[in-house]
């Protein structure tokens, strides 16, 4: 079936993120993951437009590199600027983005690029793509499970992921699936919260994978829309059972 790469995808995104996005919310820095995200999506543009020919690798090592720089800036921003830590986290998601579309201003495939960046491209991804996704997923749980401290135990694994994921789901799925099924279950247990969070997330990608099929919409919005409405849901009733508390 052509979907099921795409939503078992969408699986091994979640896994990783939606740990991770209940420590962003709980740090208090919800635009971290987009500026990582852009980081990644930028880094990867500029391997492909500096290296003539890029192969895979060439355009992950771009992402990583550039991902990496900035988790370990923003780690150093934490512990020397708290106060205005929101600030340069957007900053940095601004200068992103712009150096983005002055990278694309002078190319005539430009605005795919940039869509293709932003949206990501889901719907096309093969079983080989996913191999990836899933290495640095057991990656990612290895460093979150042995490291305590919060460059290894937060910021490298939150780069490492959004690196390979962002080039498969988007920027803006990287966003929704770290803060929106989180977000939905913020008030639960943290091992209720979790579980939720996953089934919520599941949820919202297989919602939007079908509506994309069925309606002919692109993946990545769809998608987004799916974990949106499915948050939504899934907070009402995790609000419920903690009036019920």
């Amino acid at each position: 079936m052509l979907l099921a790469p795409a939503f078992l995808t969408g699986v091994l995104v979640l896994l990783t993120h939606v740990p991770l996005g209940r420590q962003v919310l709980a740090r208090g820095i919800i635009f971290l993951d987009l500026a990582i995200a852009q980081l990644a999506a930028t880094g990867a543009l500029l391997a492909v437009l500096l290296v003539q020919d890029p192969h895979g690798w060439e355009v992950q090592l771009g992402a990583g590199v550039a991902a990496l720089a900035g988790a370990l800036l923003l780690n150093l921003c934490e512990r020397w600027w708290p106060e205005i830590q929101e600030a340069l986290i957007g900053t940095t998601f601004v200068l992103a983005a712009t150096l983005a579309l002055l990278l694309l201003a002078s190319d005539p495939h430009g605005g795919e690029a940039l869509r293709d960046l932003l949206a990501g491209q889901i719907l096309w991804v093969t079983w080989e793509q996913m191999l990836p996704l899933l290495a640095v997923s057991a990656l990612v749980f290895a460093l979150r499970a042995a490291a305590r401290d919060s460059l290894l135990g937060f910021y490298l694994p939150f780069a490492l992921a959004v690196t390979v994921s962002v080039q498969t789901v988007g920027v803006y799925l990287v966003f929704s699936s770290l803060i929106l099924p989180a977000l939905a279950v913020r008030r639960l247990p943290a091992r209720a919260g979790l579980a939720a969070a996953v089934v919520i997330g599941v949820a919202g990608y297989a919602l939007g994978l079908l509506a994309s099929w069925h309606l002919d919409l692109p993946a990545g919005p769809a998608v987004v829309w799916g974990l949106a409405l499915c948050a939504l849901a899934g907070g009402l009733l995790a609000g419920a059972r903690a009036r019920r508390g």
